[in-house]
C-alpha cells in the first residue's frame, strides 16, 4: 500500500469501497439481462448456478483460490499484506448479493432492453474498477494473479490478464455443460464485456483520476 496521512488513506479506502459497490451493481445488472456475466464473474456465477450456493460465497471462495494460487507461485516472495484481498474479496462478494437484493429481478424484456442493461453494467464495471485501481491500495485477486504471473513469467499485464480471463471462461463453460449439460452465465455479453470495459475504462479515467487525486493524493 502506498502511505499517506491518516485522512487521505481513510478517504482512499472509502474510494476503494465505493468502486467495488460499483462493480457490484454492474455484475447484478449483468447477470439480469441474461446475456451473460463479464470474465471475471462467469466462473463464480456458474460454480453458483451448479452449487445452489449464494453467488457472494461463490465469488468469495473463487477469489480466494486466485489469492493461493499467487502465494503458491510467488511462495518466499508473498507478501502477507496481499491477504487483505480476502477481506476486500469478502465485501465485494456481500456487495453483488446486495445489489442483487436492490434490483430484485428487474429485467427488460426486449433484447435491446437486455443490451441497455448490459451497456449501463460496463460502465458501472469501469467506473468501479478506475476507482479501486487508481487509489492504488490492494489490488483485487484476478488482477494481483494477473501481475504474480507477469511478474514470474516476464509477460505484460495486458497479455497475462487476457489469458486469465480465458482461461476462466473455459474453466467456466467445461463445468457448466459437465454439470448442467447446457452454457449458463456465459454468452455474448462476456465478450462483449471483454472487450467494451477497457475503452469505457479509457473514457472514465481522466475524469475520475482528477478527482481521486485532489481528495486522495492532495495536499493534506
Amino acid at each position: 500500500m502506498k502511505k499517506s496521512p491518516p485522512r487521505q488513506f481513510i478517504t482512499r479506502v472509502l474510494f476503494y469501497i465505493t468502486g467495488l459497490f460499483f462493480m457490484a451493481f454492474g455484475v447484478a445488472l449483468s447477470v439480469n439481462s441474461g446475456l451473460g456475466v463479464s470474465p471475471v464473474n462467469s466462473l463464480p456465477y456458474v460454480i453458483h448456478q451448479i452449487s445452489g450456493t449464494a453467488l457472494s460465497t461463490c465469488i468469495i471462495v473463487v477469489f480466494c483460490s486466485y489469492i493461493l494460487l499467487q502465494a503458491l507461485i510467488l511462495r518466499r516472495d508473498f507478501q502477507s499484506v496481499s491477504l487483505f484481498q480476502i477481506l476486500f474479496s469478502t465485501v465485494f462478494g456481500y456487495f453483488v448479493d446486495l445489489s442483487k437484493w436492490l434490483i430484485g429481478s428487474f429485467s427488460f424484456p426486449s433484447y435491446l432492453g437486455k443490451l441497455a442493461m448490459l451497456a449501463v453494467s460496463i460502465v458501472l464495471v469501469a467506473i468501479g474498477v478506475v476507482l479501486y485501481i487508481e487509489v492504488k491500495l490492494i489490488p483485487m485477486p484476478m488482477e494481483g494473479l494477473s501481475l504474480t504471473l507477469s511478474q514470474k513469467l516476464n509477460i505484460s499485464f495486458h497479455n497475462t490478464k487476457i489469458m486469465i480471463d480465458c482461461a476462466v471462461v473455459l474453466i467456466g463453460i467445461l463445468l457448466s455443460y459437465l454439470f448442467l449439460h447446457h452454457l449458463t452465465g456465459i454468452r455474448e455479453g462476456t465478450i462483449i464485456t471483454a472487450l467494451a470495459t477497457g475503452k469505457v475504462m479509457a473514457l472514465v479515467k481522466a475524469p475520475l483520476s482528477s478527482l481521486i487525486q485532489r481528495y486522495c493524493f492532495g495536499d493534506d
